[in-house]
């Protein structure tokens, strides 16, 4: 088969993911998680300063790019070929990420709904975007989830919205992420994996968000540590229903499942 498969490691300049391992604090903490991500196979390196999950408190876009910048100058400083990624949705914050290191990729959780500027902007500079599906701001998505004509349909029609929105921005190189364990119940998530095939007829790239996640260590009731075998088999059903962007903690493991993808068919 031997699709290409995109993988995006997660670091957090935050002290309050819920996945401790993720955060750094500090240039050389960085540098080393930097590098053992681009050797283990990373992609691209997605930075985020502000905490994005469920229920997670906003910090603004001022401290959050007094997080960001330091550690965007030292990436670009020491790994000068490095893909880097900004997990944000302020507008302000990606123009002055362009204006220090040049061309990146946006990762807005919003699809542009948070901030009007962010579309505008990514258009005008011809950055790459990820565009995600949410309902709500993350102190209110958790009960937003009543989907009558089921999730997936849900996602579907959001991004045939998004489309428009981002073509009359002039926004074209584009990623669809489907948004686990936002807006959406454990159930939902997990109905929106199997079917994740059915985003396909967007006709654009899909990118999984799993690692390590509520949908994952909830269902089994283990912690986000325990998380990583389970994560391996979501990835590997996401591969299997469509995607080719993974965003994800454990990279070294993320590629092992790539691998184990592209040799063929599984036995089971």
């Amino acid at each position: 088969m031997n699709r290409k498969i995109h993988i995006l490691g997660i670091v957090n300049l935050t002290d309050d993911s819920y996945f401790t391992p993720s955060r750094v604090q500090g240039a050389d903490a960085l540098l080393e998680r930097v590098e053992t991500m681009l050797r283990e196979g990373a992609d691209w390196i997605d930075l985020g300063a502000c905490s994005t999950r469920p229920g997670a408190q906003p910090v603004g876009a001022d401290e959050e790019w007094r997080r960001l910048e330091p550690a965007l100058w030292a990436i670009r400083q020491a790994f000068p070929e490095a893909g880097i990624s900004i997990d944000t949705y302020w507008a302000s914050v990606a123009e002055r990420a362009y204006d220090l290191i040049g061309p990146f990729m946006v990762n807005d959780i919003s699809a542009g709904a948070y901030d009007a500027a962010m579309l505008p902007l990514v258009g005008r500079l011809g950055l790459p975007y990820i565009a995600m599906h949410l309902r709500g701001t993350p102190e209110t998505m958790q009960t937003l989830t009543d989907y009558p004509k089921g999730v997936t349909a849900e996602v579907v029609r959001y991004f045939r919205a998004f489309a428009k929105r981002a073509a009359k921005a002039g926004v074209t190189d584009w990623i669809l992420d489907p948004g686990f364990g936002f807006a959406k119940t454990v159930e939902q998530n997990w109905t929106l994996l199997r079917e994740l095939d059915r985003l396909q007829v967007l006709q654009m790239p899909i990118l999984v968000g799993v690692s390590r996640k509520s949908m994952i260590y909830k269902r089994f009731g283990i912690t986000p540590e325990e998380a990583l075998p389970a994560t391996q088999v979501a990835h590997l059903l996401a591969l299997q229903r469509g995607a080719t962007w993974l965003r994800v903690h454990d990279v070294a493991e993320a590629r092992r499942t790539v691998a184990v993808f592209n040799d063929g068919p599984l036995p089971f």
